[in-house]
């Protein structure tokens, strides 16, 4: 058993490397087998279906993301929503991360169009991102903390829909002014 978790794993990870390289357009069975260098057939040993390979999938493209922002913004020292939009502004448009952010974009209007599974995992990463906003704002109240961490994520996928519709030098001007912008107590 600890063989096949093993196996799993890397299965889960070359996927993972497949979404953030090709995006979603090539997600049938035979193209995410193809990607982890398996048959069809083991894939669907692996998982269930192709629905719990995304899902797996997305979720370690998540962790590698989740990772990087630890590592820039690691837990610990709250910061004021200010500082905090704007460190993350920057992160969100480091070339570096920007196969993330339009993979996440990708997620988002398929969940958007009601596809499977998308809208779980929409869910599930969105819960992650808030969580992971909340604790780094020094904002004492909750209910205040939960809505500004729910702003700035809209103006960090903001940036990312910006430099989409247009381009990087256009998002990078923004993230650069996210400094600028105040948030009243």
């Amino acid at each position: 058993m600890a063989l096949r978790a093993a196996q799993r794993q890397v299965v889960t990870e070359r996927l993972a490397g497949h979404l953030l390289a090709s995006g979603l357009a090539r997600t049938s069975v035979r193209q995410l087998a193809a990607a982890a260098g398996i048959s069809d057939r083991m894939l669907l040993y692996y998982f269930r279906d192709k629905a719990e390979a995304l899902g797996e999938a997305m979720g370690h493209v998540a962790a590698q993301l989740g990772g990087r922002l630890e590592a820039a913004l690691p837990a610990g020292a709250r910061r004021p929503p200010e500082r905090l939009l704007a460190e993350a502004a920057r992160i969100a448009t480091d070339p570096e991360v920007r196969p993330f952010m339009a993979l996440w974009m990708e997620v988002i209007a398929a969940a958007a169009r009601g596809e499977a599974p998308f809208a779980g995992i929409a869910r599930q990463v969105t819960a992650g991102f808030l969580s992971w906003i909340e604790t780094r704002l020094d904002i004492e109240d909750a209910e205040r903390r939960a809505a500004t961490a729910g702003l700035i994520l809209a103006a960090i996928d903001g940036l990312a829909l910006l430099e989409i519709g247009a381009g990087a030098e256009r998002a990078a001007a923004a993230a650069e002014r996210a400094g600028d912008v105040r948030f009243t107590s």
